[in-house]
C-alpha cells in the first residue's frame, strides 16, 4: 500500500485540493483519491506533486507492506 502526506502538506502550504490539482494538471477528485489511498498516482504525477512541495519522493510517499 502506498501511504502519503499530501493532506498534511497541503495544509502546511495552505493549498486546497483544487489548487494543488490545478498546479499538477489533474482534477480535484484525483487529488482526493490519492490522499485517501484509493488511487496510486503515476510516477509523473507523484513527481509533480513532490515538486510542488519541494520535497523528495520518500518525504511525501511511503511504501507500506500489506499485512497478511
Amino acid at each position: 500500500m502506498l501511504k502519503n502526506r499530501i493532506r498534511e502538506l497541503r495544509a502546511r502550504f495552505q493549498l486546497t485540493q483544487q489548487q494543488l490539482a490545478s498546479k499538477v494538471d489533474v482534477t480535484r477528485q484525483t487529488i482526493a483519491a490519492v490522499e485517501k489511498g484509493e488511487y496510486v498516482p503515476s510516477l509523473l504525477l507523484a513527481m509533480k506533486i513532490c515538486r510542488e512541495f519541494d520535497m523528495s519522493m520518500e518525504e511525501v510517499f511511503q511504501l507500506q507492506e500489506e499485512s497478511e
